[in-house]
């Protein structure tokens, strides 16, 4: 044969070779990208940012205006139960004490004297008022007889009578006084009413003099002060803020949208940001009965172990990573296999004997990337995902995602997603 028939021969070889080839191609079923359906631990996590706090905190202010005299503590110190913080000026309060006192001691006084010489001096005037009505009625007997016999007018007669009126007002007189100045009567009873209010103003000037030295309620630290020597304080306003001894505690501000998956006593991992290397344990403490309608968002408190570390700072940011829902084993489809969710009754697409099958599941747990299968798909299953042809068609399934990647927690970010929601 020639060289020339040789390679027409060869040419024409190709060419069906190249025919055949491409007709297999177009006939080839389309490749999708699958999964198997495997059993795989699933753990869900939300997370968020929080800040350190004290169970509780205290502003300490005056009840007073006046001027501050001398500041004795600064921010970050310790304080005890009734250690001295401020000392406010007390020389005009001094002076009030000093008046109130003697205001007192003067209705002391006046009390004592209505129950020992008062009473002595009222006696004698009973008794002399008493001696002149017996002397003026003896007078008025003779008068009587002396005018009945002639010898007297009836003008002395009426002189006579008058002076026993007199007589008799004037005991009357001496009685009601020495009524008046026994235990039960008008004017010891005054003066005890002026004892009473002279003793409650000289204890309200004491108070008010003690209410110069601005003391601790309790045990706890300095967060901040805001006050300085010679500065004029006025009540309402807050010199110093106290954080009390107790135990710290977590404070965030989590969207509601995460409410259902919250619930007290789910463990949580905790990062503050200024050592990320430090991680700690936290506990879901209590949620808030109310949500705040202003930011759509509801506070959750964490309690911390008993050794908490010691760089935890009052209003320090920390990141918390809470388990909210845990599966040992759980059958897991990516979410991006699900296809249709349309009235609560979500489906896959299977690759089976070559062809793309449509099965309806029951979904459990979900995540952000993953989703359990209660029921409608068997493990070792290929589930597809991402683009593929409808059911019934034929389908060529390639390995996609390992199934390992399942096997991490799935987190759902809620900080980027809730840095607006909830300003932080």
């Amino acid at each position: 044969m020639s060289r020339r028939a040789l390679y027409l021969s060869s040419s024409v070889l190709l060419a069906l070779l190249l025919i055949a080839w491409l007709a297999w191609w177009s006939r080839r079923p389309p490749e999708a990208s699958s999964i198997v359906a495997s059993k795989s631990p699933l753990v869900r996590t939300l997370q968020f940012s929080a800040r350190v706090a004290t169970l509780s905190r205290v502003d300490v202010g005056s009840t007073l205006t006046t001027r501050v005299r001398e500041v004795l503590v600064n921010e970050g110190a310790p304080v005890e139960v009734g250690d001295v913080l401020v000392r406010l000026e007390s020389e005009e309060l001094k002076a009030a004490l000093a008046q109130a006192e003697a205001n007192e001691r003067q209705a002391q006084a006046r009390l004592s004297g209505l129950r020992s010489t008062g009473r002595l001096a009222v006696q004698a005037s009973m008794t002399q008022a008493e001696s002149v009505l017996v002397a003026a009625r003896a007078e008025l007997q003779r008068t009587q007889d002396l005018v009945s016999q002639g010898f007297l007018s009836q003008s002395r007669l009426d002189e006579a009578r008058r002076a026993v009126d007199v007589a008799q007002a004037q005991v009357s007189a001496a009685r009601a006084q020495r009524d008046a100045n026994a235990d039960s009567g008008t004017d010891v009873a005054q003066a005890q009413a002026q004892l009473a209010l002279a003793s409650a103003a000289r204890r309200s000037a004491q108070v008010r003099l003690k209410e110069t030295d601005i003391s601790a309620p309790a045990k706890g630290k300095v967060l901040s002060r805001s006050v300085e020597p010679g500065q004029i304080v006025q009540p309402g306003r807050a010199l110093m803020t106290l954080a009390l001894s107790g135990p710290l505690q977590l404070v965030a501000q989590v969207d509601e949208r995460y409410l259902e998956q919250l619930a007290p006593g789910q463990p949580a991992q905790v990062l503050a940001d200024a050592y990320p290397a430090q991680a700690f344990q936290a506990r879901v403490l209590s949620i808030a009965p109310v949500v705040d309608s202003q930011r759509g968002a509801i506070e959750v408190k964490f309690s911390l172990p008993a050794a908490a570390p010691d760089f935890l700072r009052e209003d320090m940011t920390v990141s918390i990573e809470v388990e909210t829902a845990r599966r040992e084993q759980a059958l897991v489809v990516p979410v991006s296999a699900l296809r249709s969710e349309a009235n609560a009754e979500p489906t896959v697409w299977v690759e089976r004997d070559g062809r793309v099958e449509e099965r309806r599941v029951r979904l459990g747990l979900r995540t952000l990337a993953w989703a359990e299968v209660l029921e409608g798909l068997n493990e070792g299953d290929a589930v597809l995902f991402g683009p593929a042809p409808g059911p019934g068609a034929r389908v060529r399934a390639v390995a996609g995602a390992p199934v390992a990647s399942a096997q991490a927690p799935a987190r759902e970010d809620a900080g980027a997603v809730m840095t607006n929601a909830v300003g932080r």
